[in-house]
């Protein structure tokens, strides 16, 4: 065999041997030690939750206007002869109260010449019966004619017209005598007026703007979803009865002190608002009603409203820290893990949110801000007290 060969048969050889220990060594090596990491435990805070009943209510605010606003028209013309002081920019007058007077001595004579056209007429008629009677006698006895008689008839009917007539003249003008006289139609105050003493006034012309002071007016805008948390008839359009409507607080600063006066729910306007989407309530209050310390609900006044609203059982309140993906919670198992949990949100307000499903008592509830979150990671738990994230304000920003 050559010497080329036998080096290369060699050389074979030594790198078969050598790979046949390689092989031996990787094959007997001993296994080296498994390594468990520990797992990582996030530090969160959370809260226990527990059912609650509660009464929701709704807030606005809106200005107090007066519920009846009229215009003094007198239906006679003439000069001015008498204005009452109190009709007055803000002048205030009772029921009946004498407000105004017009020259009356035209409406007088007026009277007094229809009093004696009635009179005369009265006269005629009673004439003109006699004469009725007297003749059908005498036709009775063929004494006169049919035509006589008829003529007598005729008169009979003219006379009793011109009487009626004359009696609905002498209504007339005695009810625009009454008229010169302008009296207030409620309690209330004057808004404006437009009038001096010695001036002219037409008939239909308002002198004078005026309101009543016994009840008043606060429109309250709100949005549509909000009349979801109302206690509100089902089929309930326009006015509301007295019995069915929710109370309402309103609480405005009044000469340097707040107050609180208490309505109702009068009714809602039936359209919505096309830039807003806004619906309006109208909130009533009965001044007589009120407190004896409150003074009267001034008209302009800007005032906030709470309304009472529907009754819930079985509802956590939660705060909004709380709220993932629009309607998610964090909730802690027994595990200490935190677990994602659908539920049912009934109104999302400033500070906290109110479930109606998907939660039990005793169950705790995530409030951290973690930012990265895995169905299932361990947790390391500190519990909270749910008062501090109360709020008594509430804002609906959920239909």
């Amino acid at each position: 065999m050559p010497k080329a060969a036998i080096k290369a048969l060699m050389t074979i050889i030594v790198l078969l041997a050598a790979v046949a220990a390689a092989a031996s060594i990787i094959m007997t090596r001993p296994e080296p030690e498994k390594y468990q990491p520990a797992e990582a435990v996030s530090a969160i805070r959370a809260i226990t939750v527990t059912p609650q009943s509660m009464t929701l209510s709704v807030q606005s605010e809106g200005t107090v206007a007066p519920r009846t606003v009229t215009e003094l028209i007198p239906e006679v013309s003439g000069r001015i002869q008498w204005r009452s002081p109190n009709l007055v920019v803000g002048g205030y007058f009772t029921k009946g109260e004498r407000l105004l007077s017009i020259d009356s001595a035209d409406y007088e004579a007026k009277a007094g010449l229809a009093r004696a056209r009635l009179i005369r007429a009265e006269a005629d008629l009673e004439h003109s019966a006699y004469e009725l009677k007297r003749l059908q006698t005498l036709v009775k006895d063929q004494l006169i004619s049919q035509s006589s008689l008829e003529t007598a008839i005729r008169t009979n009917k003219i006379a009793e017209a011109a009487y009626i007539e004359a009696e609905i003249n002498l209504s007339q003008a005695e009810r625009n005598l009454d008229r010169t006289v302008l009296t207030a139609p409620f309690e209330g105050l004057v808004r404006a007026e437009r009038i001096n003493v010695g001036q002219f006034v037409r008939e239909g012309n308002s002198v004078a703007t005026l309101y009543a002071s016994d009840e008043v007016e606060v429109r309250l805008p709100m949005a549509n979803e909000q009349l979801a948390f109302l206690e509100l008839p089902a089929s309930v359009r326009g006015a509301i009865s007295v019995d069915e409507a929710p109370p309402i607080t309103l609480t405005a600063t009044f000469a340097g002190q707040p107050y609180q006066w208490q309505g109702y729910l009068a009714r809602t306007e039936s359209e919505i608002d096309a830039q807003s989407r806004m619906v309006t309530a109208v909130a009533r209050v009965i001044q007589s009603e009120q407190l004896a310390d409150a003074p009267p609900l001034q008209i302009g006044l800007f005032v906030t409203a709470e309304i009472t609203g529907r009754s819930f059982d079985g509802v956590f309140r939660l705060p909004r820290s709380a709220l993932r993906n629009q309607n998610q919670v964090l909730v802690v198992d027994t595990e200490n893990r935190l677990r994602y949990r659908n539920v049912d949100i009934i109104r999302l307000e400033k500070d906290s949110f109110l479930v109606s499903a998907g939660l039990s008592s005793g169950e705790r509830v995530n409030i951290s801000p973690i930012q990265t979150v895995v169905d299932g990671m361990r947790v390391s738990v500190s519990l909270e007290s749910l008062e501090s994230f109360e709020s008594p304000e509430s804002f609906d920003l959920k239909g």
